[in-house]
């Protein structure tokens, strides 16, 4: 456990033995609050986790009688155990596709949904390679890369990006997610957009390529590269502080990846049409030639019913998210995972379907 997130519990500690008459945070008053008991289950985004290890200390450290639990199965897995029913909410780096949306009737109250943008974070390109401590790379030298039409570190194109570094003849291991990843479908999503006549593969969770290796989950691919001279890989940049990260060219520029970098991205997007009243899924701008923006981000969701069947998950439900859409919340957050906090816009936004969250009947 990080030292951040043990200065999280033991402030959580406090505040749940300070509770008394304060404000609940849940917009049902405090003694409503007090009350909250039962289970609330979360599965999906490997890239939350140590953002959801604060939000639980925290949200633990209110509702004590709450047992929380939240699996980081990939995202994929989250979207699929919220719509079975065997999750409460999902935590997932992609919003709802078309079809999924088709059967949330099957699986909420009144077939509505909200997606909240509650964790915004670069995704870093990051390497290993020994005897190459700063990286810049074009889009379309990063999709050459992945593709496998790049195989080598001295290869010309990595050269003419890094003119003044002594490049190594070592080979290119890319790696991938073996699972199916919201983090893999931004980060295509993203050579798609930007290196199209390179990347040919429309964006998807699941890696469409045969080729290089492939690990499960944020943790697994970090590992993979740790491990392996060469090897390069995509991953929440907060998971990949210990290897190298590469700065990727944005409008003439290189950006490193970061918070302020990823926010003000998300800041400058717009909204995917055609969504429910609490639907607030973004189109996030890959394109964007902005200074100090930096475009492989992943904007990661929230996704519940407005109304549950079950007021007890309904209550549980409604209080979780109230937390993670606060200031404490997204502090307590940021200090432990190092993602952006979502801009006051984005936390009214929120609060409006958060107010909604209800039971049926």
């Amino acid at each position: 456990m990080s030292a951040s997130l043990a200065a999280v519990l033991a402030l959580a500690a406090c505040g749940a033995s300070n509770e008394g008459g304060g404000d609940s945070g849940s917009g049902g008053g405090s003694g409503e609050a007090a009350e909250l008991s039962g289970s609330l289950v979360g599965a999906g985004a490997s890239s939350q986790q140590s953002a959801m290890e604060a939000w639980q200390a925290g949200f633990e450290g209110e509702y004590p009688d709450v047992q929380f639990s939240y699996a980081p199965e990939g995202s994929g897995a989250g979207r699929e155990q919220f719509l079975n029913g065997s999750a409460d909410f999902a935590g997932s780096d992609a919003a709802l596709d078309d079809e999924e949306l088709a059967t949330v009737a099957d699986r909420c109250a009144t077939g509505d949904v909200f997606e909240l943008p509650n964790y915004i974070s670069p995704i870093a390109v990051a390497f290993n390679v020994e005897g190459v401590d700063e990286l810049n790379l074009t889009p379309t030298t990063i999709a050459g890369i992945f593709a496998g039409t790049i195989t080598t570190w001295n290869d010309p194109a990595i050269a003419a990006d890094n003119p003044d570094a002594t490049l190594p003849a070592t080979a290119i291991t890319p790696v991938h997610r073996a699972d199916d990843s919201g983090t893999t479908e931004n980060f295509t999503d993203y050579l798609f957009q930007a290196a199209g006549d390179v990347w040919t593969s429309e964006p998807d969770g699941v890696w469409p390529l045969q080729g290089g290796e492939s690990a499960q989950g944020t943790s697994g691919v970090i590992e993979v590269v740790t491990n392996t001279d060469g090897a390069i890989t995509y991953a929440d940049a907060s998971r990949a502080s210990e290897l190298g990260v590469a700065n990727v060219s944005v409008g003439g520029d290189f950006v490193a990846p970061s918070p302020e970098a990823a926010a003000a991205v998300v800041e400058n997007s717009p909204a995917v049409e055609g969504r429910g009243e609490y639907d607030f899924a973004i189109e996030v701008n890959r394109l964007t030639e902005g200074s100090g923006e930096y475009p492989i981000v992943l904007v990661s969701y929230h996704i519940g019913c407005v109304e549950y069947d079950d007021q007890e998950k309904a209550d549980n439900v409604k209080a979780f998210m109230e937390y993670v859409i606060s200031e404490d919340g997204q502090a307590t957050a940021a200090e432990n995972a190092g993602n952006a906090e979502i801009s006051d816009t984005l936390r009214e936004q929120a609060q409006t379907a958060v107010d909604a969250i209800t039971t049926a009947g």
